[in-house]
């Protein structure tokens, strides 16, 4: 095999043969790097968590940045894929997905990269995968930071079909079975106006849950206020309902409780604000927990889950 020729080599402007190794090696660090809170720096950060981990079905517009046409960001798409672009018939609107077939361990940097990718592709083509390759711009520089999601819940995926598009026996069949898999949910605590984004879900075997991502900065102290809540006995959403656990995805904590499912999804609303009072309350407490304090702690810490 032939030795490459140094001297037809391309280096970056500026940069001797060593700095430009140097400086791919640091990019490939850097790709290889999980940013500890994808989402971290928007307003939307726990809808997006909440979206990407907990819900089925859902779609939202997106406050996107110098784009010409409306971008929605979805939690499936069809076929799980990245981002599709509606034909023009159909009004030309673009969707990216957060739950896709083939993603990196960047989730916002393959948001970025499906944004980055509408951005500069036509109506009917579609993106399979979403895996960041450094090419796209920070999703910061994409997404209006103080922005909120207007989240439309959805029980099945009719939304995927434009209304007047024809649907063939096959994308009859694969929207049924994707129909199938849809477990009910809805959004909880927005009358409430808690921190936060909560969603109610039912999946079954004679238990309904609360899943609630919270924002907070400081996770220890977040930690240290459900215990003290805990300790007090008010750490659940009223009779029938139990503290379960906590989830930690994406930086984010996210409590669960246990509910019985023939309540209605939306009777919670007081003991949401109630819970969320008490934890806003006890956050800034730096005082030393106490002895059943620390053994709510612990047990909160044993039943910790680590989602990706």
């Amino acid at each position: 095999m032939a030795k490459k020729n140094k001297k037809n080599e391309q280096l970056p402007e500026g940069m001797s043969r060593r700095q430009a190794k140097l400086a791919a090696r640091a990019a490939e660090r850097a790709a290889l790097e999980k940013d500890p809170r994808p989402y971290g720096g928007l307003a939307a950060e726990s809808q997006l968590v909440a979206l990407q981990e907990f819900v089925p079905s859902a779609v939202a517009k997106l406050a996107v940045k110098g784009f010409d046409r409306d971008v929605y960001v979805a939690t499936v798409l069809p076929g799980a894929s990245a981002a599709l672009i509606r034909d023009e018939q159909f009004g030309g609107d673009a969707f990216v997905g957060l739950q896709v077939q083939s993603h990196s361990h960047n989730p916002g940097r393959d948001l970025a990269f499906a944004l980055n990718w509408v951005k500069n592709h036509q109506p009917g083509d579609t993106l399979a995968s979403t895996v960041a390759d450094g090419s796209q711009p920070a999703l910061a520089d994409l997404l209006e930071a103080d922005a909120v999601l207007d989240i439309d819940v959805h029980q099945d995926f009719a939304w995927w079909m434009p209304e007047g598009a024809q649907i063939t026996p096959q994308v009859a069949q694969s929207l049924q079975m994707a129909n199938d898999s849809v477990i009910e949910s809805h959004r909880v605590g927005v009358e409430a106006g808690i921190t936060g984004t909560a969603f109610w879900a039912n999946a079954g075997g004679g238990k309904a849950h609360i899943r609630w991502v919270r924002p907070n900065d400081d996770e220890s102290a977040f930690l240290a206020a459900l215990a003290r809540v805990a300790a007090r006995g008010e750490l659940n959403l009223g009779e029938g309902t139990k503290f379960a656990g906590v989830f930690r995805t994406h930086g984010l904590i996210a409590p669960v409780f246990d509910l019985r499912p023939e309540v209605a999804h939306d009777s919670y609303e007081s003991e949401l604000a109630r819970v969320d009072q008490a934890l806003a309350a006890e956050i800034s407490n730096d005082a030393q927990l106490s002895a059943n304090e620390r053994k709510q702690l612990e047990n909160i810490k044993s039943r910790q889950v680590t989602l990706r």
